[in-house]
């Protein structure tokens, strides 16, 4: 029978004393961005195997750890790129967007923020498509990046092992920043699920939830020098039986 892995102690913790979070964890989460050039440097399979491991620290349901990836590098990165470019070319598949239309107004405000500082980091003008789109295109190559990841989860599962997932996604991205490495997570790439499935010879019940780009950032690109804004928390939180507070 398995052994259950002891619990680390971290000292016992005292109610009266709020324990501050130590400040290399702050740095790490504010330091992460979405990184969108890289170079090419190549990312040991040790690297990319700790950072999972790491990341399947992860909580989730009844500890179901409903992950599962497929990464790809070298030749078989190459293949996969050709394919969907291949698909991308021929404009066979209907445009994805992760979006209702219209969105709620909130989220398009904050995404209309976002392509003004995206495409401007890039000095594409807002109403230049053809250079949009050609932006668009380099989701499919990774960036540049030579590790590409592919997430997906078993379609038999509900939303809630969809946020285990995010769990997981989110505890990855941070993992590799820590050492070094970018990540750029992809909802770009469901638009060619069919075609990646075919390729990485999915499962019957597996559905790709999104494509990620890993590698080391490139620190003179503009667009890596972006930092997207955030609302502060008392924009999007209802406080509830503290000091000030209403109930």
């Amino acid at each position: 029978m398995m052994k259950a892995p002891t619990f680390a102690s971290f000292g016992a913790i005292d109610p009266g004393r709020p324990e501050r979070v130590p400040p290399a964890f702050d740095d790490v989460v504010r330091g992460r961005r979405t990184v969108r050039a890289f170079l090419p440097q190549r990312v040991p399979r040790a690297v990319v195997s700790e950072i999972l491991d790491l990341a399947a620290r992860s909580p989730s349901t009844f500890n179901t750890q409903p992950w599962q990836v497929h990464v790809v590098a070298g030749p078989a990165r190459q293949a996969l790129v050709d394919a969907i470019l291949e698909d991308h070319a021929a404009n066979a598949v209907p445009p994805f967007t992760p979006f209702p239309n219209p969105p709620p107004s909130d989220c398009a405000a904050r995404q209309a923020e976002f392509a003004r500082h995206y495409y401007a980091s890039l000095s594409i003008l807002q109403d230049d498509m053809v250079a949009r789109a050609r932006q668009t295109s380099r989701n499919y190559q990774f960036f540049d990046a030579p590790v590409g990841l592919m997430f997906t989860i078993d379609t038999r599962l509900t939303h809630n092992s969809w946020l285990d997932l995010g769990l997981f996604l989110q505890t990855l991205m941070l993992a590799a920043h820590a050492r070094g490495l970018g990540t750029c997570p992809q909802v770009a790439f469901l638009r060619y699920e069919r075609r990646i499935a075919t390729q990485l010879r999915f499962d019957a019940y597996q559905a790709l939830v999104c494509g990620m780009s890993l590698g080391y950032p490139d620190g003179d690109a503009g667009v890596n020098q972006v930092c997207m804004p955030r609302d502060a928390a008392g924009d999007f939180t209802t406080w509830h039986g503290f000091d000030g507070s209403p109930g």
